[in-house]
């Protein structure tokens, strides 16, 4: 927790807990992370990439802490941050953070003047580009400013969003780019987002393969043409093995790994086997309270719509399998309880079914190492959308 003053904070208005309470006694709903969990999660992660000979640079978007971003260069060797709208990579870059590409169009002026200043903050700016008009508003505020953009041509390999499609068009805007004042061609962005949650490996290995021989033929093309990709970056929690292992794809952008959440922990390993019960750790929970248990089959706990996403499906006690989170409205969850096990004031710990728009409702995280309260981090980039 930086440049803050503990004692101007006050727990339960201010903040959930300060560093030296028990976790007993930590203000609910709020997010806790288990702090050995996140550790073992981000080296693993990191000593993988290494392994293979893969640069990791980190989604910023899921966590949107610095904290946790320099936690991930620090034990897990990311090479920078990935994120998806100007305004979080400016938190990045201001938070130390010195290689930071938007994974991301940025089309409005004011986004690409602000673009454009990033290198002022001492941080390496990419950005990705999927329309040669583009070209010329990014190099006119470069050039502006006396800074350089670097630019890497989005491919849509399946996702159907953003990207081009064909090698065609990878080429007429990678040219543009490296003939223009002020930019440089850095390579590509080919993430397969589209298949990140199919429980299948082998459904999700297919989809990547296609997206492999796609991205292979614009990189080949493009050597032919004497454009080298620095980047050629994609790969989620879902993936990274497959983009890790290509010889195509020299940099993972993985985000969930560290966290993980619900609908991740679902989807399936080459052996058949749930990715949260061995490849990775639960590190992220919402840390919620019984608040009533009026009705006697049911408890209602305090973490309801405004304390989490669901859209990816509820949320999952972690630990138990006795009692369900089955519904919730704005303010309340309700958990079934057939057996009436749960007291007021009990407190469980949530999986969030999706930790990405999860993280960006709430303002600090819970660091707890055994029983207590260790640390406390801002989520430095909440509400940064724009």
């Amino acid at each position: 927790m930086k440049d803050m003053n503990v004692n101007d904070l006050e727990v339960g208005y201010d903040v959930p807990a300060l560093p030296g309470m028990d976790e007993a006694d930590i203000q609910t709903p709020c997010l806790v992370l288990d702090l050995d969990a996140l550790e073992r999660n981000i080296k693993k992660m990191g000593d993988w990439a290494k392994a293979h000979g893969m640069r990791h640079r980190v989604h910023g978007k899921m966590h949107k802490s610095v904290d946790v971003a320099l936690l991930q260069e620090c034990l897990g060797g990311s090479v920078g941050v990935c994120c998806q709208k100007v305004s979080e990579a400016e938190v990045f870059a201001r938070g130390g953070i010195k290689d930071v590409l938007v994974s991301n169009q940025v089309r409005d002026p004011q986004k690409i003047d602000r673009l454009a200043r990033l290198p002022k903050l001492g941080a390496r700016a990419i950005c990705c580009v999927d329309d040669v008009a583009n070209v010329a508003d990014l190099s006119a505020a470069a050039v502006k400013h006396g800074t350089q953009i670097e630019c890497i041509v989005e491919i849509d390999c399946g996702a159907g969003r953003c990207g081009v499609t064909t090698t065609p068009a990878v080429v007429e805007i990678a040219k543009a780019i490296d003939a223009a004042e002020g930019l440089k061609f850095a390579g590509l962005q080919a993430y397969q987002g589209a298949m990140q949650h199919m429980d299948s490996y082998a459904d999700r290995k297919a989809k990547i393969e296609i997206a492999v021989a796609q991205v292979k033929d614009a990189v080949d093309t493009l050597k032919a043409e004497g454009l080298e990709c620095d980047i050629v970056g994609g790969g989620g929690t879902g993936s990274y093995y497959f983009e890790g292992t290509s010889g195509v794809y020299n940099e993972l952008q993985c985000g969930s790994y560290a966290f993980m959440d619900a609908d991740y922990g679902r989807i399936l390993d080459a052996d058949g086997n749930r990715i949260d019960q061995g490849e990775w750790e639960n590190a992220l929970f919402i840390l919620t309270s019984v608040m009533s248990h009026a009705k006697a089959d049911k408890a209602i706990v305090d973490a309801g719509l405004k304390a989490q996403s669901i859209d990816s499906g509820l949320p999952v006690i972690f630990g138990r399998d006795d009692v369900e989170y089955v519904k919730c409205s704005d303010e309340h969850g309700v958990v079934a309880d057939p057996d009436g096990l749960l007291k007021v004031n009990d407190k469980l710990k949530l999986v969030p079914g999706h930790c990405d728009p999860t993280c960006n409702v709430h303002d600090w995280y819970v660091g707890v190492r055994n029983g207590k309260v260790e640390t406390l981090w801002p989520i430095s980039a909440r509400g940064k959308a724009f």
